[in-house]
This record gives C-alpha cells, structure tokens and sequence, in this order.
C-alpha cells in the first residue's frame, strides 16, 4: 500500500460515558452531521466539517472527542449507536498498519468557530447562526460537572423535600413542581443552568439508563432561600413530540416520587444561559410549557433582589405560551407578581372559541417594545421550550427589527456575539 494515499483525518465522536443527551449538539449543528437513537449521540464523518460550533455549547465537554484515523477506517454512525465508552486512540503500529505514514497529519483541523454570514431568505433556519454560545458579561461565574456520569466518578444524593402539581389538567399530562434537598453536599448553581437526574433500573436491552436533563426552576439562594435546594419543573411525558405513545422513564419517575425519597443527580450543566446582574439590566423570557423553568428561576431572582431594595432591576418582560390556561404552569402565581414588577403576556392556542395565538403572535404585538430593547445593549432575550417555536420567535425578532428601521443583520450578530440572544430548545 502507498502510504502516500492514505487520507488521515480527525474524526470527531461524542463520549458516551458523558453526554447528558440534552440535543444542545445535534440542534446546532449547521450541517447536520449529529444525529441520535434511543441511546447515543453520534457524529457522521461524512458530513463533519469540523466548523466546532457544538463544541462551546455542550454543558459536559463530551462533545470534545477527536480520533486520528485513516478516512477508510472511520467509525461508522451503526458502530458509534454501539457504543458505551469510546474507543482508545489507534497506537502508532494500527495506524502503520492501516498504511498511515509516521509523519502523516490530519487532513484537516479543527478551526476556531467565527461567526457565520447572514442567512438569506431562502435558506433553511439555523439556531447556530443566532443563538450565543457566552454568557452575558456580567453573569455570575458558574460551576459546572461537579458531578459527573462516568462510573469512575461520583453523583450526588438529593432528598425530595417538595413534589406538587402545578398545572390544573389530569393526572396523565400533569406538570410537577419538585424540590430536592442536597443536605450538606455542596450543590451551587445558577438561574439558567440544569442538572441531570440517573433514573433508577436498568432499559430495554439491560443497560442503565442514562441521565435525563432537567433546567433548574428555583434562585441561586435556593427554593427555599438560605437552603441547600433547588426545584424542578417537569411533565409527565406519556408521547413524543410526534403525537406517538410512549412512556417517559425519568418524567414518570420524577412526577411519582414521594418526600422523603431519594434521587441521583449529576451536575450542575450549564454555562451561557445566564443572566445578566449588572444594575437595570432588562430581560426579555419567551417559553412554553416546562421552558418556563428557568424564566421562573431568573424572575424570583430578580423578585427577591427587589423586596432587599439592593438592586435596581431593568425590566421583566415575559411571552407564555401553552395550549391553554390549564396547562400552563405556574399561571396561579404570575398572576400575582406586580404589573411594575414584570410585563406578562400568555398565548393559548387550544383555548375553545378562540383563534390559535403562539408567542411569536404576542412579540409582534408588543413590536415597540422589544425593537426599543433589541437596540438596548442592556437587555438580554432568553428562549426555552420545544424546538419548533424557535423558528417562529427568531423571524418575530427579524421582522420587528426591520419594520423598526434597525439594521437585522447586524443586531444579529450583535446579540450572538455578546450573549444577548439564548436559545435553549428540545
């Protein structure tokens, strides 16, 4: 064999031993090259361009796995649904024997991420292109994987001290408010950041299940202020996103859990959907569903600074979308916080009698505002709940923009580049 025909490349995998299984990656991905079974994440040598946009993102760094190999003998994505740890780099006598030259390098390199052009009308959505990947510059400095996922390293024991629906609809579809007690095992984190909980037994083919990431709902000071908490929004899932039957394992699990009871949790994830905290610093929430977490978690934060008189806060503004009322979370309680306090604006689509409404139908309602604060460099616009609505909010954004004289292009960019503009979606 020549060695001289040999293309070697740095095959970019995805830890399984690590990987949360958040979809952050696969949802980023510009070209489409991650895809995911009922089990693994996985990369497609084929189509990775190495354009690194998923590495930032990634709360765990399982993401950041490479492999030299020689293109013939790259791991197909059947061998990587395989897998329950990666595989070890091929010594230098595989690679010899694979007919890879000593000297020979990689054909192409990992390049440092930079931002990409403008999409153009016509080309498909691409949350890389607008979604920030930093925090916002005055965020509180996170920790992250204090706990971890591999064997090799240790979770924490929580208690579950609260467990309450929160939601008025049936016991099928119910959403749960849960709060878990770490005791006197530190367990700092942030509004914006989620944590991974290792549901008991063992799934189909015998293996334990893997983590299931959830946003926290509850301050950096705790549920309960002064504690060592923090609480959970979760429903219980009896279908995909698809309409199909299927059985949640770790919503179910979570949603019957009594006080009292015990729960392994890893983390804390999370790194860039912060908050801002500098003083009147504006924030903008559009959620539906369970993304309403952590836009619950910024506002009590910012409820709690209020009350103390110690911090000037900007304004709360705040898109809810749900089918309707009674499956919206929390809607009890907002309706209670001060009009000055926060700007609440709900969209109910399955309501009887009335016309489908979604948020991005809200934003354009309020397109003065949120023109006047997408040109504020103050104000910071954070997006969680189902995938599809990212589309419909990132164009609601586009559209206002223009029809406000601002340049779209580059208050896009601008809100990418300095963590303005989060997207977390599943």
């Amino acid at each position: 064999m020549d060695m001289a025909d040999v293309t070697v490349i740095k095959q970019h995998l995805i830890d399984p031993e690590i990987c949360i299984r958040c979809n952050t990656c696969e949802a980023i991905c510009p070209v489409a090259a991650i895809t995911h079974d009922s089990r693994n994440y996985v990369v497609d040598a084929d189509k990775c361009n190495l354009c690194m946009d998923c590495i930032s993102p990634c709360p765990t760094g399982s993401i950041d796995n490479w492999r030299t190999m020689p293109r013939t003998r790259a791991y197909s994505v059947t061998e990587q649904f395989g897998w329950d740890e990666l595989p070890l780099e091929l010594t230098a006598d595989e690679l010899a024997a694979a007919g890879v030259a000593a000297d020979a390098a990689p054909a192409v390199e990992p390049v440092a991420p930079s931002l990409p052009a403008a999409a153009s009308d016509d080309e498909p959505f691409q949350s890389a292109q607008y979604g920030a990947t930093i925090a916002p510059w005055s965020a509180a400095h996170p920790y992250t994987n204090l706990y971890g996922a591999k064997a090799a390293e240790k979770s924490i024991t929580a208690t579950v001290t609260g467990n309450v629906r929160v939601t008025e609809m049936g016991k099928d579809y119910d959403t749960h408010h849960i709060v878990l007690d770490f005791g006197t095992m530190p367990f700092p984190v942030l509004e914006g950041q989620s944590i991974g909980i290792v549901p008991p037994g063992t799934d189909a083919s015998g293996k334990a299940h893997h983590a299931r990431q959830y946003s926290i709902a509850s301050p950096r000071n705790g549920e309960r202020r002064g504690y060592n908490n923090l609480s959970l929004t979760i429903k219980r899932v009896l279908e995909d996103h698809q309409g199909r039957p299927v059985r949640g394992v770790a919503s179910n699990y979570m949603c019957d859990l009594n006080v009292g009871d015990k729960v392994q949790v890893i983390g804390p994830f999370g790194a860039s959907f912060l908050m801002p905290n500098h003083p009147k610093s504006h924030i903008v929430m559009i959620c539906t569903g369970t993304g309403s977490a952590p836009m619950r978690a910024m506002t009590e934060w910012r409820r709690r600074l209020r009350a103390s008189g110690k911090f000037e806060g900007g304004k709360l503004m705040l898109f809810f979308g749900a089918r309707t009322k009674e499956e919206l979370p929390y809607f009890g309680p907002l309706q209670n916080l001060p009009k000055d306090f926060i700007d609440i604006n709900f969209a109910f689509s399955r309501m009887p009698g009335a016309p489908k409404r979604y948020v991005q139908d809200l934003m354009r309602e309020r397109a003065a505002d949120l023109a006047a604060l997408q040109a504020d460099p103050n104000a910071y616009f954070y997006v969680c709940g189902l995938k599809a609505m990212e589309e419909g909010v990132v164009l609601a954004l586009k559209e206002i923009a223009v029809q406000a004289g601002l340049d779209w292009d580059r208050i896009s960019a601008e809100l990418k580049r300095t963590g303005r503009l989060h997207l977390e979606t599943y």
